[in-house]
């Protein structure tokens, strides 16, 4: 195999990730649309309200992280603006390890190294954010 059959590889596999990602945050975040139907959507709002000192209400907050959400979705997916994109999905997904901070006692049972449901939905985006600097170091590359 030579370099330009690996970089042409690396290519697809990072197009594959931002499809993936892309899917997760569309479907992740359409379901915020509606009240009720995402299971994040009560801790998304007191995340929300944490973060910006109350200053937003929760129902209008909630439906901006979903437009959000929807369109960092959309454009991965679609290959749009996408450096700038991927920069901002790292951003959100960082925002979204706030929870065990802000909510501890809902994010571990005992001690760190026991995370609950809640912190093991939270942990999963450590392998979303190592995608998405996979994404942008080659990004950067190209």
């Amino acid at each position: 195999m030579n370099f330009k059959s690996f970089r042409k590889t690396n290519r697809n596999e990072n197009t594959l990730l931002c499809i993936a990602i892309g899917i997760i945050y569309l479907w992740f975040g359409a379901l915020k649309f509606f009240p009720e139907l995402s299971p994040a959507e009560d801790l998304a709002k007191r995340t929300i309200q944490l973060l910006t000192f109350d200053i937003i209400p929760s129902s209008i907050s909630i439906l901006i992280l979903a437009f959000v959400e929807v369109v960092i979705g959309l454009c991965l997916i679609f290959n749009f603006y996408h450096k700038q994109i991927v920069k901002i999905a790292i951003v959100h997904i960082i925002f979204t390890f706030s929870p065990l901070f802000f909510f501890t006692e809902e994010s571990f049972t005992t001690t760190i190294l026991t995370p609950t449901l809640l912190g093991q939905y939270i942990g999963k985006n450590l392998i979303i954010i190592a995608a998405l600097f996979t994404i942008l170091k080659e990004k950067v590359k190209a």
